[in-house]
């Protein structure tokens, strides 16, 4: 399956919304347009993750650069609305900890 990437601004954040799946194949895409979500903000991000099926470590991997990068503009991200069989991953990989996690 295909990613597709929505990207909207809120008065508030940023919100992005991967459709599909993120892994080892789509990873690349999705880092670098969350990277330059990043780059080019000065709100805090939200993860909506209702439409996101499927995400593995090289996904993950990319998430944990995302936070290291909007905590170092002092800003942070906050994931909401993932699947109940995406949210176990985080729960699993204690990365439920270091992201603000919303909804199941």
């Amino acid at each position: 399956m295909n990613l597709q990437i929505e990207v909207r601004t809120a008065e508030e954040f940023i919100q992005v919304v991967p459709i599909g799946e993120i892994d080892v194949y789509s990873a690349p895409a999705f880092k670098e347009e969350l990277f330059t979500v990043i780059q080019n903000t000065k709100k805090n991000l939200v993860i909506d993750g209702e439409k996101l099926d499927y995400i593995d470590s090289t996904g993950l991997g990319v998430l944990i650069g995302g936070l290291k990068r909007m905590r170092e503009k002092g800003l942070s991200i906050t994931i909401t609305g993932l699947n109940p069989n995406v949210h176990k991953l985080f729960t699993i990989t204690a990365l439920d900890k270091p992201f603000n996690i919303k909804g199941a």
